[in-house]
């Protein structure tokens, strides 16, 4: 099965349009037409439900999505490994959330790579959902979760703690924060549950998203609040760009890094592990970088 095949489906299936997916793919409409009926015609069912421009997944289609992810993946790194030549012979692929990443892992990833010798490094932004999947199936050495699923094959182990900080673009009360501009920030299933807790009050947040950064860029632009990690905002405090919400209460999320028990990569795994316990999260350039930036007046 051609890899370009597969492809194709997942980019049909994920904006819903032939055309678009042509120019995605820098292919003909035309060309994308034939791969899907090739996929069709291997499998012998129906994919893709076309009325006009109105493209649906049949269940199908639908079935087959994960399944292509996992060849689409998995076909990519055996590529990508077989390229490896001379000091770069080995490879190990990181996975982590939007969240993750923009709160922890963007300097981990830094002192990581220096740390390391004779590897090439994949650092991908995955779901929960892809984290577990990709583990399982071998095409995600390590992970770093909020929350995570238990498998028998699988092992979890607590890196660090996560402080969230309700900061503000200006002084106010808390009440005031949580009711003018407040942006809400999906930190996991604990941190929903902890927040209902501590603020029984029914909010009505003024934004929410599931990604701190954005969170971040548009309190900075519009005013307002949010739960922000103090490993992101601590540039900003120092700036005075944000303002931590003086009767307010920090709230913790255990970070967790996952991989398989008998994964070929084990060593390197506990070495990274050893490395993240030791990082300053707070002190990735671009943070730093941004803390000291100018704001538009």
């Amino acid at each position: 099965m051609d890899i370009r095949v597969l492809s194709t489906f997942l980019e049909v299936a994920h904006v819903r349009h032939f055309g678009r997916a042509a120019d995605n793919l820098y292919i003909t409409q035309a060309a994308v037409s034939a791969r899907i009926k090739q996929l069709e015609n291997y499998f012998g069912t129906i994919l893709f439900t076309r009325d006009r421009n109105n493209i649906k997944l049949t269940s199908s289609g639908e079935r087959l999505i994960p399944y292509a992810e996992i060849m689409v993946t998995t076909l990519k790194q055996a590529k990508y490994e077989l390229s490896l030549e001379g000091p770069k012979a080995l490879q190990l692929t990181i996975g982590g959330t939007a969240n993750i990443w923009d709160a922890y892992l963007q300097n981990c990833l830094s002192v990581v790579t220096n740390a390391f010798t004779g590897y090439g490094f994949n650092a991908e932004v995955l779901s929960r959902d892809q984290i577990n999947r990709r583990l399982l199936d071998r095409t995600l050495d390590m992970a770093f979760a909020f929350d995570f699923l238990k498998a028998d094959e699988l092992e979890w182990k607590q890196i660090a703690d996560l402080t969230l900080i309700l900061v503000s673009t200006s002084p106010c009360s808390l009440d005031t924060a949580l009711e003018q501009g407040y942006v809400y920030v999906d930190w996991g299933t604990a941190f929903a549950s902890e927040h209902a807790q501590r603020h029984p009050q029914n909010i009505a947040p003024y934004l929410r998203t599931s990604t701190g950064r954005i969170a971040l860029d548009f309190i900075l632009e519009k005013g307002g609040s949010a739960y922000l990690p103090s490993s992101v905002v601590t540039p900003f405090l120092h700036s005075r760009k944000l303002i931590k919400v003086t009767d307010s209460e920090e709230l913790s999320r255990p970070l967790y890094l996952g991989f398989r028990k008998n994964s070929s990569s084990i060593h390197a795994i506990h070495e990274v592990q050893k490395l993240i316990k030791q990082i300053n999260p707070s002190s990735g350039y671009s943070l730093t970088q941004a803390g000291e930036l100018e704001l538009p007046q």
